[in-house]
């Protein structure tokens, strides 16, 4: 080891883009940092842009249109101590993102790496390129147990051992106080784009005109800027087309902004209900549903791994895909029953402690711990 202080690498996209991989790696670097540790960032690119503004130092990137960027970020890696490496298909170069595996090939120091998508069924390029990450991998990182069950299925994991380490969330109390008969609040936030499922809301929006008062919908989030460069804004464009077919532009609204962390739990801790209308059943991991339980917020989720797990002991209702009638019956619940409400908002809060960037920070911290031990007893 260098220094007393434990130097972490971490191989992401950065702020300003705007992903949910780089609030992962901002907020699991800050929490690193607050334990002691020396945090440097290694920015992941499509393309040459703007100076990242992370608050934790950029010490190099790389490029997907640039393979030859890859040698400096090898050199930075190999000056920390710990590589955290994040895994997305999209995030890396080469089909596939298999840019990565060169990379990896290069660090000589412990590497990490966090799967932020683990596929039941990849295509056969998937799985090899996925099977090449772990095998160059000294330890593997998923976030619910439903995914390590995955890829131990469907992987060829070998001797790598793999960590179960929650996705992070900011636990922190936000006093909002709203008028005793204001309107509910629903709530979906995150990065806009097709499979998110916001149609099936909004179609059940006009089933709930009834109630007094008649609950109101907020559409948070920008359209993800790679669904805007690819097809442009016509899913948003759909949503909005929805509304005025269903006669809901009275209750729903749209918000088109990428908000920072201190307005989003304001916006968060405002919510009646959080609704994850997602379509696909395979989403492993959900940043949303982790923030939203963090701020105690009762969810109603569709069913996908990552919800079934973290909603099973009453945090949330789990619901049908693609099915209006069953989101608008859930939430007609939560907004009417109180002690359905109160109940899941306090399972909420018992889940949330452990979901802290700071609890999940110090897993991490264990799980290098070992191999750090080891080195330090070699050199």
């Amino acid at each position: 080891m260098k220094s007393n202080q434990t130097v972490y690498g971490i191989l992401s996209s950065t702020p300003p883009t705007p992903c949910g991989i780089a609030t992962f790696s901002a907020a699991l670097g800050m929490a690193l940092l607050r334990r002691g540790a020396t945090v440097n960032m290694i920015r992941v690119l499509d393309r040459p842009e703007a100076s990242s503004t992370s608050t934790l130092p950029v010490m190099a990137e790389l490029v997907a249109t640039d393979p030859s960027t890859a040698t400096g970020v090898i050199e930075a890696m190999n000056r920390c101590d710990v590589a955290i490496v994040q895994h997305e298909y999209g995030l890396y170069g080469g089909h596939d993102g298999s840019d990565i595996i060169r990379v990896l090939e290069g660090i000589r120091v412990l590497k990490i790496v966090v799967l932020h998508t683990v596929l039941p069924n990849p295509t056969e390029h998937q799985k090899e390129i996925l099977n090449a990450v772990i095998a160059r991998a000294d330890n593997v990182v998923v976030m619910t147990s439903a995914a390590a069950a995955v890829l131990q299925a469907v992987n060829d994991v070998g001797l790598t051992p793999v960590e179960v380490i929650p996705h992070g969330a900011a636990v922190a109390s936000v006093a909002v106080r709203r008028p005793i008969d204001a309107a509910p609040l629903i709530l979906t936030w995150g990065l806009i784009g097709p499979g998110k499922g916001i149609e099936w809301v909004i179609d059940a929006m006009a089933g709930l005109r009834d109630l007094v008062p008649t609950p109101h919908y907020l559409i948070m989030g920008r359209t993800h800027p790679k669904v805007l460069a690819f097809e442009g804004d016509v899913y948003r464009q759909m949503l909005e087309r929805r509304v005025a077919s269903n006669g809901v532009s009275d209750l729903v609204r749209f918000d088109n902004a990428y908000h920072d962390l201190d307005y989003l739990a304001v916006a968060i801790a405002s919510a009646d209900v959080v609704v994850l209308p997602y379509d696909s059943s395979d989403q492993a991991t959900s940043g949303v549903l982790v923030d939203a339980i963090a701020a105690g917020r009762p969810v109603i989720a569709t069913s996908f791994p990552h919800s079934l797990e973290l909603l099973a002991s009453g945090a949330g209702i789990v619901v049908n895909h693609r099915d209006p009638s069953s989101i608008r019956d859930a939430i007609r619940r939560v907004v009417t029953e109180p002690s359905l409400a109160g109940a899941m908002a306090r399972q909420a809060h018992h889940l949330a402690p452990a979901l802290s960037w700071d609890a999940v920070a110090e897993q991490y911290v264990r799980t290098a711990r070992p191999y750090l031990s080891r080195a330090s007893a070699d050199a």
